[in-house]
């Protein structure tokens, strides 16, 4: 989750699915297309070994497209696996969590719904805080609640913020003008009707063309 441009760039949630390997291929030529800074994958309602599996194929080709491959699940896995870092949507588990992997795995939270929250998590410093839900992603705008708590965020914390978009790529320019470091998108690339990769150039050009530049 590096910043490497000097805008917000774009994050990747894979969504569930049963045909694994159509959302590898999509996944595939996703990151052959355009910046992607990490790509998160959840756990979902798998068992361990199946979700293992599912890791064990996708976190080489996200590594070598040079994003961070994070993992929304067991743990176990995201070690056995050799990602990048794990995403903790259990507020509870997050100070445990930031201990025991703290710097070999990048880690991230969810859970941050209100200020309140989003504040005892940023008293954890975490690597990030996620606003919004990995699978809430239903309307086609960002939710107006998650994009006022990002620009609340990025106003006052140093901590990065990724703030999950709407189901269209347009929604991501809304992201980027609250300050957020990165914008997550899952549905908007992954059921795009002109593909994943079609949509990730998309949604780069938009950034690239209109979104706010961070200061040096």
């Amino acid at each position: 989750m590096t910043l490497q441009e000097d805008r917000c760039r774009l994050v990747l949630v894979l969504p569930e699915s049963e045909n694994a390997k159509a959302i590898e291929t999509q996944l595939q030529e996703a990151l052959a297309t355009g910046d992607v800074a990490s790509v998160i994958i959840p756990q979902y309602g798998q068992d361990d070994q199946a979700f293992q599996q599912r890791c064990e194929a996708l976190v080489p080709e996200i590594q070598a497209a040079g994003a961070a491959a994070i993992i929304a699940g067991d743990s176990r896995v995201a070690g056995r696996v050799k990602a990048d870092g794990l995403h903790v949507t259990a507020v509870s588990e997050l100070k445990e969590t930031i201990e025991k992997f703290t710097p070999k795995f990048i880690v991230g939270s969810g859970g941050g719904a209100e200020r309140h929250t989003a504040l005892e998590i940023g008293e954890m410093r975490p690597d990030y805080i996620f606003f919004g839900k990995l699978d809430g992603d239903i309307k086609p705008e960002a939710h107006p609640k998650n994009l006022a708590l990002a620009e609340w965020w990025a106003s006052m914390i140093e901590i990065p913020c990724v703030v999950l978009g709407g189901t269209d790529a347009a929604s991501a320019l809304a992201v980027a003008e609250t300050g957020a470091e990165f914008v997550a998108m899952r549905s908007a690339v992954f059921a795009h009707p002109e593909g994943a990769a079609e949509a990730v150039r998309q949604i780069n050009a938009i950034l690239d063309e209109k979104a706010p530049r961070f200061e040096a």
